[in-house]
């Protein structure tokens, strides 16, 4: 059985990605990226109310769960760059960076070191 790792956001997209995935016959693990320490408002990426939710939808459709702290990663590769550009006057558009460096970089590296072959979004 091949295994996936369902990045889940605790929204609907990601959740009937895991839904049908387990639907195909994969051996689904759902994975959250935390994006911040510190609490963050409901409905933005990576923030504690987006884990909760996963986590739910996770324990409901009976797989695991994984939170990744990618927190440093984050400022680092993302709110820094996107800092810089818009002090030069540009219009930066964080998810490029957020996709390129953490979910198809970092989010990819701990799939496989889950035993995964494969990495879902929603």
């Amino acid at each position: 059985m091949a295994k996936a790792l369902i990045a889940m956001s605790g929204g609907v997209d990601s959740s009937v990605a895991a839904y049908l995935m387990l639907q195909q016959g994969f051996d689904c693990i759902g994975g959250t990226m935390r994006l911040y320490e510190a609490p963050r408002q409901s409905g933005t990426c990576g923030s504690n109310q987006s884990v909760i939710d996963a986590q739910a939808v996770a324990r409901r459709l009976g797989i695991d769960h994984h939170v990744f702290s990618f927190s440093e990663l984050f400022a680092e590769k993302v709110i820094e760059k996107f800092v810089r550009c818009y002090e030069c006057g540009l219009t930066p558009n964080p998810c490029i960076d957020c996709n390129r460096h953490l979910k198809f970089d970092a989010l990819l590296e701990q799939a496989l070191l889950l035993g995964c072959e494969y990495v879902v979004t929603g």
